[in-house]
């Protein structure tokens, strides 16, 4: 069955590579981007089956347009894919209001009404696919990263919340939690607190990560997106998808950390009751 996707965050990385894969495969592709001129070539070369449409995702009713756009164009929405946001870096201290606050209005709040601008239309077809592009940042904090993490967990829980409410409704949620991959993430689509305090020199060492390994990242995008398509898909896709050899070893980490944590505790712990 020909699918009907909405993307947001297509000009590049996963969005444009995912848009693309989808209308090579025939698919039907609202593909979005703040600046749709950098979607015109995806336009051009399926001018029946694409459309690029601007969105920018912190502004009050661009989502609905999208959505309408997508309905109008192509009759359906079957697949939502939230892809657009950024990174961050910088200690927690190092970070200003002004620096953090547009974050969380991407990453989290942009994602927020996107969904629920999409949901009607998902609704009424009694089926469908929200696919919400978090990270292994999402699972997993790490220093320097936790404005970053902050956002990515909330789109953890969010989901996880948005399974339970949609599921009976025929839609499934599948969160994607990449780790590194090679697109453009730790050069155009990351920033960094302007203010660097000499106290976190030794435990704010991903500044100097993200120079030296912009362009050499362990995963292959394009594979990745071979895998999203292959679950989104599925009669029965993953609620959490995590992505690369690396995602997988820092979550089953944490994982481990964790058991221990609440084996260690656990007598004390649930002492708290009430008897």
């Amino acid at each position: 069955m020909t699918k009907t996707w909405l993307i947001t965050g297509c000009s590049t990385g996963f969005g444009r590579i995912l848009a693309r894969a989808a209308l090579e495969r025939g698919d039907h592709v609202v593909a979005t981007a703040r600046d749709p001129s950098t979607l015109a070539d995806l336009a051009q070369r399926f001018p029946r089956t694409a459309r690029a449409v601007a969105l920018d995702v912190t502004a009050a009713g661009a989502a609905d347009a999208a959505v309408a756009e997508a309905e109008r164009a192509f009759g359906r929405l079957d697949v939502l894919v939230n892809n657009a946001g950024f990174g961050f870096i910088g200690a927690l201290e190092e970070a200003t209001a002004e620096e953090y606050r547009p974050v969380f209005e991407t990453n989290v709040f942009g994602l927020i009404e996107t969904t629920r601008a999409a949901l009607p239309a998902l609704r009424r077809n009694g089926s469908g696919r929200i696919v919400n592009i978090s990270s292994g940042a999402g699972v997993v904090g790490a220093a320097g990263f936790g404005i970053y993490n902050a956002t990515k967990f909330a789109v953890e829980g969010l989901s996880e919340a948005l399974a339970h409410e949609v599921g009976p409704l025929g839609i499934a949620v599948i969160i994607v939690e990449p780790g590194p991959f090679r697109t453009d993430f730790l050069g155009r689509s990351i920033a960094a607190a302007r203010t660097v305090l000499p106290a976190y020199e030794k435990t704010v060492g991903v500044r100097a990560y993200r120079d030296s390994n912009d362009g050499k990242q362990v995963g292959d995008p394009e594979k990745a997106v071979a895998v999203i398509l292959r679950a989104v898909d599925s009669d029965k896709p993953p609620l959490h998808l995590p992505l690369g050899t690396r995602a997988y070893a820092i979550i089953r980490a944490k994982l481990d950390a964790f058991s221990r944590d609440m084996d260690t505790w656990e007598e004390v712990a649930k002492a708290t009751d009430f008897s």
